[in-house]
């Protein structure tokens, strides 16, 4: 994820104080990319600032503080978790962190401050009193125990005495404050403040090379890399990050060692590891012949740690895992991340039926991968991302080149309307990663990406709470497109539906060549329930274009409808009905004239009965809430 600041302006002069700002800041970074116009004909500013902070991206915001603050207020949770928030006055005179002081916006808003000849109006009272954050040591430095460290300051505010062992610039402002005692060179810093738990800084010096057979148990994993630390004299804290072969780069138990000691994991391929076979200490022709390197574990943590590190640990293995370690010297390769492709469903179109989730995953993103229409849809979320748009029946294409471009360690977005595991690009992905590569499946790092798959509403909910509860009742969906599916499937269905009296919706109704089915449809249901049954038609839900109908199945006709439609054709028991006079409350401004449609669930027959000690307390049924 990027740390270049994502600035939101709700003016001109906004923008522009945010771009002169953003340039001093990250001279190489994109504007466009990082710089969002908010209010009268541009995006909504709540909902961009929210997405913004949803993704984790450091977020200043060129107005008054108090918008930020009622945007972000059902944002709020871990402190912990926050992304850096400031708020910028529009003409530069002030940057106010509002959150994550000790997670960048105390330092943000003092680099802006500097930057525009401002004032960096910090509140924190450890940076204000103390001049160092306690709980934020800089990059390259590790707090062992941060949960104590709010105690410590609170001490040292207090005025109770504490000494420093050991040597780090960083603490320097603690220099009156504290008793300095020397240290050995390797040793932790150490701060101890009467009555509180000593806070331990360590030097994050240590790349971890790891292996693996395949499916090792993560306990396996972590339970030999912590007692190897252990064993070596050295603390988990002073772990940098994680490095091994691509290879395994989709294996559960390196993804849970990292998350265990809370750094990230690199990847290299076997060519770059074997280069560095002569600095190994146990190169193995079994291990060759198994992936194409000499050694794994000793290759990869030297790869991390840079051209003159040598191993601090040589490789040690248990029954399925192998670790080594390397002092860092230098910067190391970059190695790759593991990519992932996000699957997202952003309902039918409306941002407020966008799920956090969805947001979320889409802010994060490197690239944007849909349908242009989907991706238009998106607004400021999808603003100055890399995107690639494929047209209407080039779905393979579309996710083959998600999975592709997510296989190179990227982060990659697949947007699809409404829920993207129904009738949407959900189960492409999985089927090109099922298939084999000699059969048209992906590549060996497409298939080793991670896969998140984010739910969204469906347009059959959508249609139904527009008018009521059509959906109240047992239903079913079928497509009425005959491109993949054959014909005779879709009737057979369309038959199976009608027979089974299920509400049924009908996605892809019809085509510009196709239109005959929606008549067949017609005519099958009309055989098993009455003319009158209520059918809502659907026209372009959540957008502004959005339209809804009211017909009778008798009265259901194929001109009405087109590709943005959805058809909910009620079930034999459903009713139509209407609200009060079609005023305050009804449907109107969706154009149903006040009608509801519901489809009951035989509660009625419950409520006339007389009670019985069997019914008195029903048992919940799924749906329900108690």
């Amino acid at each position: 994820m990027s740390d270049t600041p994502v600035f939101v302006a709700l003016t001109d002069a906004g923008e522009a104080l945010a771009a002169r700002a953003l340039g001093a800041l990250a001279p190489s970074a994109d504007p466009a990319a990082n710089v969002v116009r908010c209010g009268p004909g541009a995006a909504p500013a709540a909902e961009t600032l929210r997405a913004v902070f949803a993704s984790g991206r450091p977020l200043v915001g060129v107005m008054a503080a108090g918008i930020l603050v009622r945007a972000l207020a059902p944002m709020l949770g871990d402190k912990r978790a926050e992304p850096a928030v400031v708020a910028l006055a529009e003409d530069g005179s002030a940057a106010v962190p509002l959150l994550g002081g000790h997670r960048g916006a105390n330092d943000l808003a003092r680099r802006l401050g500097a930057a525009l000849g401002g004032v960096a109006a910090v509140t924190t009272a450890g940076d204000v009193s103390l001049g160092v954050a306690l709980d934020a040591p800089p990059q390259g430095w590790r707090l062992e125990n941060p949960l104590d460290a709010k105690a410590a300051m609170a001490g040292l505010l207090a005025g109770r005495p504490a000494r420093l062992s050991g040597e780090a610039g960083w603490l320097a402002p603690l220099a009156g404050r504290v008793l300095a005692e020397p240290a050995a060179e390797d040793a932790p810093v150490v701060l101890t403040v009467e009555g509180c738990e000593p806070l331990v800084y360590r030097r994050a010096r240590l790349v971890l090379g790891v292996g693996c057979a395949r499916f090792c148990p993560p306990d396996e994993m972590i339970g030999l890399v912590r007692k190897t630390l252990a064993e070596t004299g050295f603390a988990a804290a002073e772990v940098a990050e994680i490095r091994s072969i691509d290879l395994k780069s989709d294996e559960a138990a390196i993804r849970a060692l990292a998350e265990d000691l809370g750094v990230p994991a690199r990847f290299h391929a076997a060519a770059e590891l074997e280069a560095l076979t002569p600095r190994l200490a146990n190169p193995s022709d079994v291990v060759f012949a198994e992936v194409g390197c000499h050694g794994v574990a000793e290759a990869s943590a030297l790869a991390g740690a840079g051209e003159a590190a040598v191993l601090a640990i040589a490789k040690v293995k248990s029954a399925s895992a192998t670790v080594a370690a390397a002092l860092r010297a230098g910067e190391g390769a970059p190695g790759r991340r593991r990519g992932q492709l996000s699957v997202v469903g952003i309902g039918p179109g409306a941002s407020d039926w966008r799920t956090p989730e969805a947001s979320r995953l889409i802010a994060e993103a490197e690239e944007v991968v849909g349908y242009n229409l989907y991706i238009d849809l998106l607004g400021p979320l999808a603003a100055g991302k890399p995107r690639a748009d494929f047209a209407l029946g080039e779905e393979e294409a579309r996710c083959r080149h998600a999975l592709e471009r997510a296989g190179e360690g990227r982060d990659v977005a697949l947007v699809c309307s409404g829920d993207a595991g129904i009738y949407a690009m959900g189960a492409l992905v999985m089927e090109l990663l099922d298939r084999p590569e000699t059969r048209g499946g992906v590549s060996a790092a497409a298939r080793r990406v991670e896969i998140v798959a984010a739910p969204g509403i469906s347009a059959l909910q959508a249609a139904s709470a527009r008018v009521g509860a059509v959906i109240g009742h047992d239903f079913c969906a079928v497509s009425l497109s005959d491109l993949l599916t054959p014909r005779e499937d879709v009737l057979k269905r369309l038959r199976a539906a009608a027979a089974g009296d299920f509400v049924t919706a009908l996605y892809n109704p019809v085509s510009r060549r196709r239109r005959e089915l929606l008549d067949a449809c017609r005519e099958i249901m009309l055989e098993h329930r009455p003319a009158d049954t209520p059918v809502l038609l659907a026209h372009s839900l959540g957008r502004p274009e959005e339209r809804l109908e009211l017909r009778t199945l008798g009265a259901l006709r194929t001109d009405e409808v087109d590709m943005l439609t959805v058809v909910l054709i009620g079930a034999s028991r459903s009713r139509a009905f209407r609200s009060g006079d079609g005023g305050a409350g009804a449907t109107d401004a969706a154009g149903t004239g006040g009608w509801r449609i519901y489809t009951p669930r035989g509660y009625a027959k419950r409520i006339d009965a007389p009670a019985t000690p069997a019914d008195a307390a029903p048992e919940l049924e799924k749906g329900e809430v108690s």
